[in-house]
């Protein structure tokens, strides 16, 4: 093609999309695709630097919610991880506003391609209207996108498909014919129907939506390898009857070499871990959007202590209604339990450069939530991975790990609380018991995948000259 390919950016207003859709975004670009990426201002300021070289091809067009009442959102809330749960639902109407002014965007540009988030399921009627291909690319592993099943599952639209119930969704789905652990417990079933199934104050279940940008995409780009995901891989284009496309991992960069200065120029965290044996180390880290309850915080407090493991823990303060403004140790964390585990452990308040740390040398495993970003930051090193799910993807994700051998998931009771005891037991099995050398071996070998540029960039080659072999107008695509 003479002509440039010009790609449009439309993820959801949250950092466990946010940030892959950048991460696309400076992929396509090193492949010499123009790449205009939308979103509101402070969500475009929090996004990394892009390299100099890639400016020229990388166009950040911030577009700003309309005037909002006071308490509609908190003051300067744009993104998920700034709104606490109640007002949710307010931030996913926010994000609808955008439609107008993205419009307006399109119809002056006019993009070669619109790649689309599941939230954005307005702009299935605008990509009609000008006649331009719609993509949509799933930050989820290819076993949730199965899980989630085809755009007529998500809607029961015919008699081939039940809506799902919480029984049904605690065994694998119908179409997965291999043997697989891909399934949720009967707690997490239930709040996944609340969730996804159900139509909320903005007029349409998550679930909806996602069906309307599947039915009107023309490929499904998903973030993940054949190496990892080949059997999901199959699975979804049976039950698609689309494109599925992967287009590798995304693996980030790894400036190592700057971590103590990312760190805000505090070098304790790691002269700490240089102190320490290679993979001895078990970083604990939940993201910004888990937020966990004190007691949660207080068991794996306890676990981690019994566990009698060196740990790094990125701790963010837990969602308790009891003390919303103290900044004090003791309201989140056990008594004396700095003191009894300073000699082993690092707590770290706020913000940690995970990756950073997950680089280190001194590090082994990982505990943490099994969102699909942190799996493939933490894999790339080589970790064991002990998995403890609580929303979203996450829980088809330890499942999948678990299944291809890569992660030992702490055990839970029925209503999904869970023990120190089996905190401790799970991150002794996957760091130093004999029992978990398996565990250990194959977390080794994934690294070799996961953590192979070359093979990502040849992901987004093939997913790149999809896009230049298939930009057709109206006519051809929309019928």
């Amino acid at each position: 093609m003479g002509k440039e390919l010009h790609v449009l950016m439309l993820p959801w207003s949250g950092f466990g999309h946010l940030m892959p859709y950048f991460q696309l975004s400076i992929a396509l670009a090193k492949a010499k695709v123009h790449v205009s990426y939308i979103s509101t201002p402070r969500n475009i300021e929090r996004l990394p630097k892009i390299p100099s070289e890639l400016q020229p091809f990388i166009n950040l067009v911030p577009i700003s919610f309309p005037p909002l009442e006071p308490d509609f959102l908190p003051q300067g809330a744009e993104a998920s991880v700034d709104v606490p749960t109640e007002k949710f639902e307010n931030l996913q109407i926010a994000y609808e506003s955008l439609q107008a002014p993205v419009k307006q965007f399109i119809a002056d540009e006019m993009p070669d391609w619109i790649i689309a988030d599941f939230a954005t399921h307005w702009i299935v009627e605008i990509a009609k209207e000008y006649g331009v291909p719609l993509a949509f690319f799933s930050v989820f592993s290819a076993a949730t996108c199965v899980f989630f099943g085809p755009p007529e599952y998500l809607t029961g639209a015919t008699r081939d498909y039940a809506l799902p119930t919480p029984q049904s969704m605690t065994s694998p789905p119908e179409w997965v014919t291999f043997p697989s652990l891909v399934a949720l417990k009967e707690y997490e079933a239930i709040k996944r129907i609340k969730s996804s199934f159900t139509v909320n104050s903005t007029g349409m279940s998550f679930a909806t939506r996602l069906a309307k940008v599947l039915t009107a995409s023309q490929v499904l780009a998903i973030r993940t390898c054949s190496e990892i995901e080949g059997d999901y891989l199959e699975v979804y284009k049976k039950i698609t009857g689309k494109p599925v496309i992967p287009i590798g991992v995304l693996p980030p960069d790894q400036p190592l070499e700057r971590a103590k200065e990312e760190a805000n120029s505090d070098e304790s965290v790691f002269d700490w871990l240089d102190k320490h044996k290679p993979r001895s180390v078990v970083f604990v880290g939940f993201g910004s959007e888990c937020k966990l309850t004190k007691e949660q915080v207080h068991e794996i407090a306890h676990g981690l202590e019994l566990s009698e493991l060196p740990f790094i823990w990125g701790l963010r303060k837990p969602n308790t209604a009891s003390t919303p403004n103290s900044d004090e140790v003791d309201d989140f964390l056990p008594s004396g339990f700095l003191d009894r585990t300073s000699e082993k452990g690092l707590v770290c308040f706020g913000w940690v450069p995970q990756m950073e740390i997950l680089g280190h040398r001194s590090i082994g495993g990982s505990l943490f939530h099994s969102g699909w970003g942190s799996v493939i930051e933490t894999l790339q090193f080589g970790h064991c991975l002990v998995v403890l799910p609580f929303m979203y993807d996450q829980p088809v994700n330890a499942r999948l790990l678990v299944e291809k051998g890569l992660a030992a998931e702490v055990k839970r009771n029925e209503d999904g609380s869970f023990t120190k005891e089996e905190i401790a037991k799970t991150l002794r099995l996957a760091m130093v018991e004999e029992g978990g050398e398996p565990l250990r071996s194959n977390a080794r070998k994934a690294a070799a995948v996961f953590g192979d540029h070359k093979l990502h960039q040849d992901y987004i080659g093939a997913f790149v000259d999809y896009l230049k072999n298939n930009v057709h107008r109206k006519e051809m695509i929309y019928k």
